[in-house]
C-alpha cells in the first residue's frame, strides 16, 4: 500500500480515520473534540502538565472552508502546521461531525497522485499516455484550438461542460463569464439529478431549494421518498433519527433496503418508476376517505379554480393575467375570481350550472387517482394495498407530516416529473406544507435569498442549441445540433456520470481537442487531450453561496495547490487576456467575493469575521403559512409547461417505456430492473480514488442481487459478476442477500475507469422525457457470473 503523503506530519493516520468515519469524526476520536482557536490556546497551556501528551496541534494555523460537491455543504476547518494541511474536521458551526469525504480533504491535498503540470496527450485517447508540458505551451494551444474552431464552425462547435464537482461560485459562474465574452458557446440541456424536481415543484409551488431540513425533528411523521439521506444527506442525518426517538415514524419508500431504511420505522418497496402510481393511489385515499384538508386547498391551492372542457385551459378573469383564475361561487352560483372576499367556491361542481362547461382542478386531479384504487396500485407498484391504505392514511392524520424528496433516484425515470409532482399534491391536499415540522424538503435551502456573479456574464453574440447530455454521444457523432470541435470539460466526470458511456467514450474520441481541468486523471481526463491541474479546496479563495445550502460560507487559501496547478479562475483569467477581455477577469479576489454577496446584504468583512452565515434561521419554514411563490401565491396544479411538451398537465401515470414487465422483447431479453445507489466513498466520483476510503467502503463495485435472483443465474455471494445490457457491460462483485425488491438490481454509482468502470455503461439514455428527467433508475439489465 502507497505510503501516505503526510505519515511524518502529526496528522490523522488512516488507523484514526477509519474510526473516526465510524464513529463521531476525527477530532473526537483523537480527543481533540475541542479543536476551537480558544481551545488550541487552552490545551497548549496545558501541554507541560504531567503525564499529559503535548498537543501537536497547539500552534497550528487554523482555516475554513467548505465541502462545495453535490452534497450537504459541511463548514470545514483545516489546520496547518509547518505549511502543510494536516487534519480538516467539522467546525463548530455544523450540528454534527464532518463526514469520512469531509475528513479526507486532509489526504486529497496531499496526495502525490495529484496532478501537478498541465499533460498533452501521447498516445490514443484511453491509452493513459500524457506528456508534461508547460503552461505557457498549453495556453498557447488553447487558445489557437479556440481561434481554429471559431473560424471553421463559429462559436457553437466549442462545448463548455460543468457538474457539481464543484458549487463554488469562482467555478461555474466564472466559466459562464469567459465563455459570454469569448461571444458564447455550446451547452448541453438535461439535468442529471433534479429535472424533475426543477420541472415540478417551480410551477406548483412557484420556487424550489427551499427544503424544511431545520423542521424534520419538530415532525411526527417523515416520508423518505426514493433517496437516501444517511448517505447523501449525513450531515443532518441525526435529525431523521430524533424523529423515531421521539415517538414519530419515518417510513422509507424505496426498493432498496437503505441505510436510511435501517432506521425507519416502515419501508415500502415499489418497483422502479411507479412512485406516481403510488402517490396517485395515496391521493385517492385521502379523498375516498375525505381525509384532506379542505380549509387549505380552498385559501392556498388552486384546487377550486375552473378548467374549461372545450380548452382543457384555465379559466382567466383576465387573458393577459395569467394569476386572474376563477372559482364557482356556491353563494351566488356566479363565476367569480379566485381572490375575491367572501366568497364559497367549490371543490366540486356536481350538481352545478358550472358544470357542464368547466371541471375544476381538484376533480381533474381526482379523475386521474380514481385508476388507482388499492388493487390497481398494488398489482402496478408491487406494494401490498393495506401498506399503501395505512401509510395515506398516516400521513394524512398525522400532526406534523413531510415528505423528503431531495432529489432522489425515484425521479431519474421516465415518470419522475409526475412522481414528484404528486408528493406536492399530497402534501398541498392534507395541508402539510408551510407549518412547523411539515414540508416537501427539497434539497436546498435559500432559494428566497439572491446573490450574485462574481464577474458580469455578457449575453452571447449568438444564439446556440444546446446538446442533449443524456444523448451526448449520440449528437457528437451525428453532429446534431452542432458540430463540436472542442469540448471544455470542468467541475464534473462525464464518463463516470453520463448515460450510456460508451456513447460518450465515443464522442470524446471523435472531438478532436477535449480539455478537461481537475485534481486528477479522471475517467474523462483518460479521453483528453490537455489535462490541467486545478487547485482544490483549502487550495483557493473563494464563496459557496448556493442555492443548495443553508450558508454562505467563506473558502479560504490555507496552503498552495501541489506543482503549478492553478485554479479555474486564474485558467480564464490568462485566457481572457490572450483574447483581450482581460480586464474584465483582472478583479481582486475581495471584489469578486462582495459581488456575490451584495445583493444578500452581507459585507465581505462580515463574512471574514463570521467565516460563514446562516442565511434561512433555524426556524425556516418554506412557504410558511401557505404562501406560495406562484404568481397567484396558490399551489397550481394545472401546469401549462407540460402541456406544451405535449404531457397531461395534471399529474398522472403510464407505464414507462423500459420497463420489466411490458413482455416486449426487450424485457425478455433483459428482465431485472437496474437502478443506481450512492456510496458512502464518494460523492458522484468525487473521492472515489482516495486511499483513505480504501479502508471505510468497498474496494470495488459491488452489485446487490435479491437471492432469488442470484440463485436463478448461479450467483453466490462475492461472485465476480458483469450486469450488461446492448448499451455495455458493467462489472462488479456480488452482494446477495434480501436487502432489495427481486427482479432489481442494485449498482453503486461513481466508480472510475481505472476501477473497471462506471455502472453508466448500462444506464437508459432516453431522450426525451417530461422535463428532461434522466432515466437512468428506468433500465433494464441482466446479470452473468463473470466467465
Amino acid at each position: 500500500m502507497r505510503k501516505s503523503a503526510d505519515q511524518a506530519l502529526p496528522s490523522l493516520s488512516r488507523r484514526t480515520f477509519v474510526a473516526a468515519a465510524a464513529t463521531t469524526g476525527a477530532a473526537a476520536a483523537l480527543g481533540l473534540s475541542g479543536c476551537s482557536p480558544k481551545a488550541d490556546t487552552e490545551a497548549g497551556a496545558g501541554a507541560d502538565a504531567e503525564g499529559a501528551a503535548p498537543d501537536p496541534y497547539a500552534d497550528a494555523q487554523v482555516f475554513y472552508s467548505t465541502c462545495p460537491p453535490e452534497c450537504q455543504h459541511h463548514n470545514l476547518k483545516g489546520y496547518v502546521v509547518d505549511g502543510k494541511l494536516v487534519k480538516v474536521e467539522s467546525s463548530e458551526l455544523n450540528d454534527c461531525a464532518a463526514c469520512a469525504r469531509g475528513i479526507s480533504r486532509s489526504q486529497m491535498v496531499n496526495d502525490p497522485d495529484r496532478l501537478t503540470m498541465p499533460l498533452l496527450l501521447d498516445g490514443e485517447k484511453g491509452s493513459g499516455q500524457f506528456k508534461e508540458i508547460s503552461w505557457d505551451e498549453a495556453f498557447d494551444l488553447i487558445e489557437q484550438k479556440f481561434k481554429d474552431a471559431i473560424a471553421t464552425d463559429g462559436n457553437k462547435s466549442i462545448c463548455y461542460v460543468t457538474g457539481s464537482g464543484n458549487f463554488g461560485a469562482m467555478h461555474g459562474p466564472v466559466a459562464n463569464a469567459f465563455f459570454g465574452h469569448l461571444g458564447g458557446a455550446s451547452t448541453t440541456v438535461g439535468s442529471l439529478c433534479c429535472a424533475g424536481t426543477t420541472a415540478a415543484i417551480v410551477p406548483i409551488y412557484g420556487k424550489r431549494f427551499l427544503d424544511c431540513r431545520n423542521q424534520i425533528e419538530n415532525s411526527t411523521y417523515v416520508v423518505v421518498w426514493g433517496n437516501n439521506p444517511a448517505i447523501s444527506k449525513q450531515g443532518y442525518f441525526q435529525r431523521f433519527e430524533h424523529v423515531v426517538e421521539n415517538g414519530g415514524k419515518l417510513v422509507v419508500i424505496d426498493p432498496i433496503y437503505t441505510e436510511s431504511a435501517a432506521k425507519a420505522t416502515d419501508w415500502l418497496q415499489p418497483w422502479p418508476g411507479t412512485d406516481a402510481a403510488l402517490g396517485l393511489a395515496m391521493l385517492k385515499v385521502i379523498v375516498d376517505e375525505r381525509l384532506y384538508d379542505e380549509e387549505f386547498l380552498l385559501a392556498h391551492t388552486c384546487a377550486p379554480c375552473l378548467v374549461d372542457r372545450a380548452t382543457g385551459e384555465p379559466v382567466l378573469k383576465n387573458a393577459d393575467d395569467p394569476a386572474s383564475f376563477v372559482v364557482f361561487d356556491k353563494k351566488s352560483g356566479e363565476v367569480v375570481p379566485h381572490d375575491q372576499s367572501g366568497i364559497e367556491a367549490a371543490l366540486t361542481l356536481d350538481g352545478t350550472d358550472a358544470a357542464d362547461a368547466y371541471q375544476t382542478e381538484f376533480e381533474l386531479i381526482v379523475a386521474e387517482a380514481s385508476a388507482w384504487d388499492l388493487a390497481a396500485a398494488e398489482e402496478e407498484c408491487g406494494v401490498p394495498a393495506a401498506d399503501i391504505e395505512r401509510i395515506a392514511k398516516e400521513y394524512a392524520g398525522a400532526e406534523h407530516a413531510m415528505i423528503v424528496q431531495n432529489m432522489g433516484g425515484f425521479m431519474r425515470t421516465e415518470n419522475g416529473t409526475y412522481a414528484t409532482a404528486v408528493g406536492a399534491y399530497l402534501a398541498a391536499f392534507c395541508g402539510q406544507v408551510g407549518h412547523v415540522g411539515d414540508g416537501v424538503s427539497d434539497a436546498g435551502g435559500m432559494n428566497e435569498v439572491a446573490t450574485g456573479n462574481p464577474l458580469e456574464v455578457p449575453k452571447a453574440t449568438e444564439e446556440v442549441a444546446a446538446i442533449p447530455r443524456f444523448t451526448f454521444g449520440e449528437a457528437v457523432l451525428n453532429e446534431d445540433p452542432v458540430k463540436v470541435n472542442v469540448l471544455w470539460s470542468m467541475t464534473g466526470n462525464p464518463m463516470t456520470q453520463w448515460p450510456n458511456t460508451g456513447m460518450v467514450k465515443k464522442a470524446l474520441e471523435k472531438i478532436p481537442f477535449v480539455v478537461t481541468v481537475d485534481q486528477y486523471l479522471t475517467s474523462t481526463a483518460l479521453y483528453s487531450n490537455l489535462v490541467l491541474p486545478c487547485t482544490g479546496i483549502f487550495e483557493t479563495e473563494g464563496v459557496l453561496a448556493n442555492a443548495r445550502s443553508h450558508w454562505i460560507q467563506l473558502m479560504e487559501k490555507a496552503v498552495d495547490g501541489p506543482g503549478e496547478s492553478k485554479s479555474d479562475l486564474e485558467i480564464f483569467a490568462e485566457l481572457a487576456r490572450r483574447f483581450g477581455f482581460g480586464d474584465a477577469f483582472d478583479v481582486p479576489m475581495k471584489d469578486l467575493i462582495s459581488n456575490v454577496l451584495e445583493p444578500t446584504g452581507i459585507t465581505y468583512d462580515e463574512l471574514v469575521e463570521k467565516k460563514a452565515v446562516d442565511v434561512v434561521g433555524k426556524d425556516y419554514i418554506p412557504y410558511k403559512d401557505g404562501v406560495f411563490f406562484t404568481a397567484s401565491k396558490k399551489a397550481e396544479f394545472w401546469v401549462g409547461a407540460w402541456k406544451k411538451e405535449g404531457f397531461n398537465p395534471i399529474c398522472s401515470y403510464a407505464r414507462s417505456e423500459e420497463d420489466a414487465r411490458n413482455g416486449d422483447e426487450l424485457a425478455a431479453k433483459y428482465p431485472l430492473f437496474s437502478v443506481q445507489r450512492k456510496t458512502y466513498r464518494s460523492v458522484h466520483s468525487t473521492f472515489n480514488n482516495l486511499e483513505w476510503m480504501d479502508e471505510v467502503c468497498d474496494r470495488k463495485p459491488v452489485v446487490l442481487l435479491n437471492e432469488a435472483d442470484a440463485e436463478a443465474r448461479g450467483i453466490a455471494d462475492g461472485d465476480a459478476v458483469v450486469v450488461f445490457n446492448d448499451r455495455g457491460e458493467h462489472r462488479g462483485v456480488a452482494e446477495v442477500n434480501d436487502r432489495i425488491k427481486a427482479g432489481v438490481v442494485g449498482l453503486q454509482n461513481g466508480w472510475w475507469e481505472q476501477q473497471g468502470g462506471s455502472s453508466s455503461y448500462v444506464t437508459n439514455d432516453k431522450w426525451k422525457t417530461l422535463g428532461g428527467t434522466h432515466c437512468c433508475n428506468q433500465t433494464l439489465v441482466d446479470v452473468k457470473k463473470e466467465a
